[in-house]
């Protein structure tokens, strides 16, 4: 196993790499000519997050995301110290990749995008918002458990939890950003000091990864005796 420094590093610039290339690509949707919508948008999610994820689960595990870090907590796959550094790492990352946004792009666009925070649509309620959050996040950690961690595992790398992403992107996208990594919602909101409905990406993630890791490690899980 690689040292926790390492480990850490691992997480802090894999989460660093999702949330700068994520949320700058919804802030540059108000970018003359980039009229790329919500299709490149949740591209450059999905993208950004099979590379991280393959670039650093040799290293790490590439959890890049505190939910799917709890989740693996739940399950005993990680211990509580590495859990919560992990998830200071990964909040880290995600306010540097902000603070650097903010310090590269036009302070108007980044200011009217509040450096790319999710938001919830005006047309669904707080609760509804919490459970697509949940029920796309059970999705992604279920695709992280069965093609990260699984034994059984194909070789494909980060691409199925990268793939998963950006189909969620597409159908929760424009009603609550489909942030499902509470990372990925704080830094851009620390940094912009844009806090409405934040427990969101927190409740709603963290709910998902749970309910899909018991899922998988007491009943999809091959065991010994299968």
């Amino acid at each position: 196993m690689h040292s926790l420094t390492r480990r850490l590093v691992a997480e802090l610039f894999g989460t660093f790499m999702l949330v700068f290339l994520g949320a700058g690509a919804v802030i540059t949707t108000n970018f003359p000519k980039a009229d790329f919508g919500l299709l490149g948008v949740a591209l450059a999610h999905g993208l950004a997050f099979a590379i991280a994820v393959s670039a650093t689960m040799a290293i790490s595990g590439g959890h890049l995301n505190p939910a799917i870090t709890a989740g693996m907590l739940a399950i005993k796959r990680i211990d509580a110290k590495s859990a919560l550094l992990y998830i200071a790492a990964q909040l880290l990352g995600a306010v540097l990749a902000a603070m650097t946004i903010k310090s590269v792009l036009p302070g108007g666009v980044t200011k009217v995008m509040a450096l790319g925070t999710p938001a919830i649509a005006a047309t669904i309620t707080l609760g509804q918002a919490i459970t697509i959050e949940a029920i796309l996040t059970f999705f992604l950690m279920s695709a992280f458990l069965a093609t990260v961690v699984s034994a059984e595992r194909p070789k494909i790398a980060g691409f199925g939890v990268g793939l998963t992403l950006f189909v969620a992107m597409l159908f929760g996208g424009s009603l609550t950003g489909a942030a499902l990594n509470p990372a990925r919602a704080f830094g851009p909101a620390l940094v912009a000091g844009q806090w409405i409905s934040q427990a969101v990406w927190w409740v709603g993630p963290l709910l998902g990864a749970l309910a899909a890791a018991f899922l998988w490690e007491k009943v999809l899980f091959a065991k010994a005796t299968d």
